[in-house]
């Protein structure tokens, strides 16, 4: 399995370009390589702050922590408020020593200078083997420093109810037209049941949805930034979306991971759900008596060729103010690419590694119990392999996220439409970036 998915390269030869281009139009820059004139190991004793958001996160930790008494390393979840607490830690000086980012968040927190850049250590720059090539692009900002480590990526599929489905002889669909006829004949067959849900609060899983159908959001070509976040493609998909939603055939109140979409799940009132790789663990941990009831498909597509989405996925940065980069990059070294780390985080937390050698886990090519011994992450492999390489973040995605999600929520609530709210978050874009003094101009 892993010599197919280590050729993915769903990110990026533009995304090169274009975050080569950011630094020179951000105080970052040179402020980065300064910080990192030295990897001189600390003397004596040593103690690591490490922030993020991964369940059982603390055990794997306690690994390192028994095996290197001389570096410790203390874990914070904030999975409550991930950047608004690293944001409020920024502002105040008092970053840890490493934090879990997203790689749709690496380019705007990188204009903020929030990273130092750990390519003076040799073991750092190293790393780069270890790593699906398009993980490294992205945290190495085009090869210009090291400023994270890749952690995981987020290949998208279909989780489906297979009990469901047949017991009101619906299909699988396979494509998106088949969706929304299925979506029909399950509200049909019981008005209480509904395909799935459409989360107005989560930008980052319509993006996932926008990357399937290639609408790019950004580019970079000729010293400017090309911002399309109102594309056909992008249309396209919200079009359809809000045909769904206007027809009342998927449900608009449920949060991604809230209690309420549990519960909803618990009632059989929902029978599918469009979900990344690092999702396995959620319904395995919070729904274990419908074990053998779900099933891992492949994304519906759009037409011929079969593109998928990716949907997170995210990085251990280095973030500005460690005192201890030596032993920062010897712990997030580890964390990303021992076998054991990975096993454990794939497992607890459901990470669906960026490191070569994690996708040979052992765990990786085995059925999983809980989806009927069925090998589900041959289908994540499957969808990582069908990601468009040329989809790209750009430096005020932070801002087109805030703006998309405001937009869609009121969409959702009947103010507006999906395609509108394309429109909102594309004048957020180039807002943002004007302000910023960031070239830009609204593309095709």
């Amino acid at each position: 399995m892993s010599s197919t998915v280590t050729r993915v390269r769903f990110g990026i030869a533009a995304v090169t370009a274009s975050l080569v281009a950011l630094t020179g139009c951000s105080s970052s820059g040179t402020s980065d390589k300064a910080a990192a004139s030295s990897c001189a190991p600390a003397k004596g004793k040593v103690t690591l702050q490490y922030w993020n958001t991964v369940p059982g996160m603390d055990k794997v930790v306690a690994v390192w922590n028994k095996q290197h008494p001389d570096v410790q390393v203390e874990t914070k979840n904030i999975s409550n408020d991930q950047y608004g607490t690293l944001g409020n830690a920024l502002k105040a000086g008092k970053a840890p020593d490493l934090a879990q980012v997203g790689y749709d968040e690496l380019p705007n927190l990188r204009t903020q200078n929030a990273f130092v850049d750990a390519s003076a250590c040799k073991a750092a720059t190293a790393a780069k083997s270890k790593f699906v090539p398009w993980t490294w692009s992205q945290t190495s900002f085009g090869n210009t420093g090291v400023f994270a480590l890749p952690q995981d990526t987020g290949p998208m599929a279909l989780f489906v109810r297979s009990d469901i489905f047949k017991k009101h002889d619906v299909a699988i669909p396979t494509t998106w037209d088949e969706y929304a006829a299925a979506a029909e004949k399950l509200h049909k067959a019981d008005p209480k049941l509904d395909i799935t849900f459409f989360d107005p609060n989560n930008a980052e899983w319509f993006n996932g949805l926008l990357w399937q159908n290639s609408a790019e959001m950004y580019g970079y070509s000729g010293g400017k930034w090309q911002v399309s976040v109102e594309s056909d493609k992008s249309k396209q998909v919200a079009d359809y979306w809000q045909k769904l939603i206007s027809g009342k055939l998927v449900r608009t109140d449920l949060a991604n991971g809230s209690t309420q979409m549990y519960a909803a799940f618990q009632k059989d009132q929902v029978a599918s759900y469009v979900g990344a790789a690092w999702g396995y663990s959620m319904f395995r941990d919070n729904l274990p008596k419908q074990a053998g009831k779900w099933s891992i498909v492949p994304m519906p597509t759009w037409g011929t060729g079969g593109a998928s989405g990716d949907w997170g996925g995210s990085t251990v940065a280095f973030m500005k103010g460690s005192k201890h980069l030596y032993e920062s990059v010897e712990f997030n070294t580890w964390l990303n690419s021992d076998p054991q780390a990975l096993a454990m985080e794939n497992e607890l937390g459901g990470l669906y590694p960026a490191a070569v050698d994690g996708l040979k886990l052992p765990a990786l090519s085995k059925g999983v119990p809980y989806y009927n011994n069925e090998k589900i992450f041959d289908v994540f492999a499957d969808s990582s392999k069908k990601i468009d390489t040329s989809f790209s973040w750009g430096p005020t995605q932070k801002t087109v996220n805030l703006a998309l999600q405001d937009a869609i929520a009121k969409a959702a609530a009947g103010d507006g439409t999906l395609t509108d709210a394309l429109a909102t978050a594309q004048a957020a874009a180039l807002k943002s970036m004007k302000d910023q003094a960031i070239p830009a101009e609204a593309g095709k």
